[in-house]
């Protein structure tokens, strides 16, 4: 029988200790719950984004993907992207302009409130039409929402219901 390297054989711990040595790699920081955070004291040099395509699921930044005020627990967002809360109505916005677009969305959820809808829809699309195929609204949409009173949590809805292109938006009970 042959004896097969594990993670803790110290050969291989050492190798890769050694190649990330020479790429300049620094390991994240662990909070107290053992999840990776950023550390502060590295300075990235600035990337350009790429250019986002048909098939981009835009989760480069989390802040954008989701979002829960404090209190709400993270499973509602869970929830909300597998599709456990159906939307009740939804809300399209191709073709407004990011001011537009605000307006209609303030106005979709209040409406929505006074239907006390619980989960809502808005598609945003993705920006791949837009110059420089950059997701303009998708930006204006989701940071509005988070100033948004009535906003508990959002996430990208499910692909049948648009994916990244769309927002699944959870709202307060009244």
């Amino acid at each position: 029988m042959t004896k097969h390297k594990t993670r803790g054989d110290g050969e291989d711990d050492e190798t890769f200790a050694r190649a990330m040595a020479a790429a300049n790699v620094v390991p994240l920081l662990r909070d107290a719950a053992d999840r990776l955070t950023p550390n502060p004291a590295i300075a990235l040099p600035p990337v350009a984004a790429p250019r986002p395509s048909r098939s981009d699921t835009d989760h480069a930044g989390a802040s954008d993907v989701d979002f829960a005020v404090d209190g709400v627990d993270r499973r509602e967002i869970r929830n909300l992207k597998r599709g456990a809360y159906p939307p009740a109505d939804h809300c399209d916005l191709h073709g407004l302009t990011a001011d537009a677009a605000r307006e209609h969305v303030r106005h979709f959820i209040a409406a929505s409130r006074r239907k006390r809808h619980r989960c809502i829809c808005i598609v945003h699309g993705r920006g791949v039409r837009s110059p420089g195929g950059v997701a303009i609204l998708k930006a204006r949409v989701r940071e509005f929402l988070k100033s948004h009173p009535a906003v508990l949590a959002f996430a990208d809805a499910p692909p049948s219901d648009g994916g990244s292109g769309a927002v699944y938006v959870l709202l307060r009970r009244r």
